[in-house]
């Protein structure tokens, strides 16, 4: 199990380094400059993380946050930024990309006869490679981009599922997060592709980067783990007041609605309005997407009302009873107090037994 473990902390991992070297590749090639390539100098951070992980935790996760995402995130999202801000204007057509295929296949079919005529296998996986990456080279920018974009997105799911998961997080809460991360990676990447291929918006670079930085800010909440977990709080005097009681018991879905609030569509609402309001941009999907915005965020908001209700009227529930008001996270101390107390009680029966059971062998004998 061991071994598994390792495996998979080492392939994810491995995963991610080769992604973020094409992406830096990509970069330099479309820049047509060599420097661009100290951009791969960022999966040393990756490197040491694995280190660090493997030798203290054994490959595991840690508790609410995974630092192996989060450098991911710092090593690709500079390649994105760059590949957007450039967006070459190579035309992407379906006759071109029927022509290099032609010519790639016939560059394939005459790399595998001279190989086979002259130097042997070794050289037919060269002249392969060669002729392969000269393929990948003639494809537009624009597909690229995009391409990086969705496997980025399907990366970060999957590099998630197979990352060892750290003893705190059930198999069950892992599925609910996977189930989470798809929603969300799809409405990222709709959120990227359909505001950046505007025209209007390719022409205004301040625009551009605005947009970029609210994509990237809603990759933050990928690293992070609280969407399944809740804060074990103990029962100290601090834990009492009422926002620590309501953080408690509703931390999973407090931070849920958070995410959404602050992070995701809440920030999308607002650059599709700026978009609509302040640039005369109009189409139907955008239109779509701002409606659907507004209606999760007021979703959002009336989840929080029912929420704060419900813990309200449980707090004057209990304060009429004279209980105290406990978190999920105490029940367990509470029946163990209860079960105490029970043991007690039965251990003083059998010391001191009713006295009509007692009285009444004697009057037998």
């Amino acid at each position: 199990m061991e071994l598994m473990v390792l495996l998979n902390a080492l392939v994810t991992r491995l995963l991610f380094v080769l992604h973020s070297l094409i992406g830096v590749w990509r970069v330099t090639a479309v820049k047509k400059e060599p420097k661009y390539w100290l951009l791969a100098l960022l999966n040393l951070l990756l490197c040491l993380e694995t280190g660090l992980t493997l030798k203290f935790k054994q490959g595991r996760g840690y508790k609410w946050f995974s630092p192996a995402i989060f450098l991911y995130l710092i090593c690709i999202v500079p390649s994105l930024w760059l590949l957007e801000i450039h967006h070459g204007t190579q035309y992407c057509g379906n006759e071109p990309g029927a022509v290099q295929v032609n010519i790639s296949n016939q560059d394939f079919n005459q790399s595998r006869d001279n190989s086979h005529g002259s130097e042997g296998t070794d050289h037919h996986i060269i002249q392969t490679a060669k002729v392969f990456v000269n393929q990948l080279s003639t494809i537009c920018e624009t597909v690229w981009t995009l391409a990086l974009h969705q496997t980025f997105l399907l990366l970060l799911v999957v590099g998630r599922w197979l990352l060892p998961i750290g003893v705190e997080i059930t198999r069950d809460q892992l599925s609910q997060l996977l189930l989470m991360f798809v929603g969300t990676a799809a409405d990222i990447l709709e959120f990227a592709s359909e505001t950046l291929d505007i025209e209007d918006v390719r022409k205004n670079y301040a625009l551009i980067n605005a947009i970029l930085a609210v994509w990237t800010w809603s990759m933050l909440q990928f690293p992070l783990d609280l969407a399944v977990q809740h804060i074990g709080c103990k029962p100290s005097g601090s834990a009492r007041r009422i926002p620590s009681l309501l953080l408690c018991r509703y931390s999973a879905e407090l931070w849920n609605i958070g995410v959404s609030l602050f992070i995701q569509d809440g920030p999308f609402f607002i650059v599709r309005s700026i978009l609509m309001g302040h640039f005369r941009i109009f189409n139907q999907m955008l239109v779509f997407f701002t409606a659907k915005n507004i209606l999760v965020v007021t979703l959002q908001l009336y989840r929080l009302a029912v929420i704060t209700l419900d813990f309200r009227a449980t707090v004057l529930q209990k304060s009429r009873k004279g209980e105290v008001c406990c978190c999920p996270c105490e029940p367990y101390e509470a029946r163990a107090h209860a079960t105490g107390h029970q043991e007690n009680e039965m251990k003083e029966f059998v010391a001191f037994p009713p006295k009509e059971e007692s009285q009444a062998p004697s009057e037998d004998h």
